[in-house]
């Protein structure tokens, strides 16, 4: 066997093995599957040994054309997979910043134009070029910042030509990085102007207009709804939803965020793969979640700008629900960091930083429907490897605030390193 790339002498290789066929629950977010002095071999962008140091140098027979590259004392693990992001947007909200300083609510500032509808009019005003253009710079952060796959979410157009074009402008991310790409089409995500006052009108032009042109061009392997008190209500949820199954589309959810409308109860029965925010859910469609399997994927880093309260991972993972993280990269919640997320979700919803990687790895991509293809270190799978610069798991949280990544290989490339030993 002649590897393309050999990874040796990690100090602690964390492969989060075992778990490619559902997510994981429980006591199991807090094994990692650890190898001591791992090492990695990689072929044509797929792993194709993991283990010891030893032992998959004992299954090679030839040596690379690039020398084995050595990371003692170092941490590694599989690539984040932000499995909730609004990647493709206009313009920005800063201005917004001082709304929220002053007190005004979520809710408050969209009733006044601002929010959603502050970026519905930059988005449409932007070119297909510049949108793709702005969403490569913040993939591209990300990707140095260790996440390898995104799922990218439309809904700043909410009109059937300026969604198309969100969702162009994400698919043509694949072709610029080696970073894995999941569309998701939320038209649903407000009611635009032109429609105030006329939300049935606007669910009718998502269902018979927008979700034929969008699966006519195969451009969104979801369909996610905001469904909340304001925007789209549980029957209209359930309208879109539908439509969007039938034309051959997987199903996510914003649910619960504001106020407790049920829609978590809604991603069970409609066999959602994620539930996301989830901060009000009752503990009746939580454990309806849980009987699915639906992830209940949480975003704290949401609830730290708009300086709410907190999803209860606690509960969620102690009653059995798989949680995923993610950062909800999104004009009103600049966060492009993993590192940041996971800070958040151990020091605010008490999770222990082997269930914030579980949750940011291989849960994560299972709510995109990727857990056959990457979150774990396993052969077969793609290469998406972090060598991080700390010496174990708990380091990740303890040292928030920074970039730990020393080197983030994704699909087999090594895309990002930093200088020096």
């Amino acid at each position: 066997m002649k590897p393309d790339l050999l990874l040796t002498n990690m100090g602690k290789l964390a492969t989060l093995a075992g778990h490619s066929a559902a997510p994981k629950t429980g006591d199991e977010m807090r094994e990692l599957s650890i190898i001591e002095n791992g090492a990695v071999a990689i072929k044509a962008g797929r792993i194709i040994a993991v283990g010891t140091t030893p032992s998959v140098l004992s299954t090679i027979d030839e040596a690379p054309d690039i020398p084995p590259i050595e990371f003692p004392g170092m941490f590694a693990m599989p690539g984040f997979v932000d499995s909730h992001t609004h990647l493709v947007f206009g313009g920005s909200r800063e201005h917004d910043f001082a709304m929220k300083l002053a007190g005004k609510s979520y809710m408050e500032i969209l009733e006044s134009g601002g929010g959603i509808l502050n970026t519905l009019r930059a988005t449409r005003s932007a070119t297909l070029a510049e949108l793709r253009s702005n969403a490569f710079s913040y993939a591209e952060g990300m990707l140095s910042r260790g996440t390898t796959s995104i799922e990218a979410k439309s809904g700043y157009g909410l009109d059937t030509a300026n969604e198309l074009k969100m969702l162009r402008a994400a698919d043509s991310l694949s072709e610029m990085l080696p970073t894995e790409i999941a569309s998701t089409f939320l038209g649903a995500h407000a009611i635009p102007p032109e429609y105030k006052g006329r939300t049935d009108d606007y669910v009718d032009l998502v269902v018979n207009e927008m979700i034929p042109a969008v699966a006519e061009e195969g451009l969104a392997e979801f369909c996610d709804v905001f469904c909340e008190k304001g925007v789209f209500d549980i029957e209209q949820s359930r309208r879109i939803l539908l439509a969007a199954r039938e034309a051959g589309m997987k199903l996510k959810v914003h649910a619960d965020e504001i106020v407790q409308l049920g829609g978590a109860g809604l991603a069970a029965e409609l066999g959602a793969i994620s539930a996301d925010h989830l901060l009000q859910a009752s503990e009746d469609d939580l454990e309806k979640m849980r009987a699915t399997g639906t992830i209940a994927t949480l975003l704290p880093a949401t609830a730290f700008s708009l300086d709410t309260e907190y999803a209860d991972a606690r509960s969620m993972i102690e009653m059995g629900l798989p949680v995923a993280l993610a950062t909800d990269f999104n004009p009103n919640c600049a966060n492009e960091s993993m590192f940041f997320t996971i800070a958040l979700a151990c020091y605010k919803m008490k999770m222990y930083p082997q269930e914030a990687i579980s949750a940011t790895t291989i849960n994560a991509a299972h709510a995109v429907d990727r857990g056959r293809e990457t979150g774990s270190i396993e052969a077969g799978k793609r290469a998406d490897i972090l060598i991080l610069d700390c010496p174990n798991p708990d380091f990740i949280a303890y040292r928030f605030g920074i970039n730990l990544v020393h080197t983030v290989i994704a699909d087999g490339e090594v895309v990002h390193t930093r200088l020096g030993p």
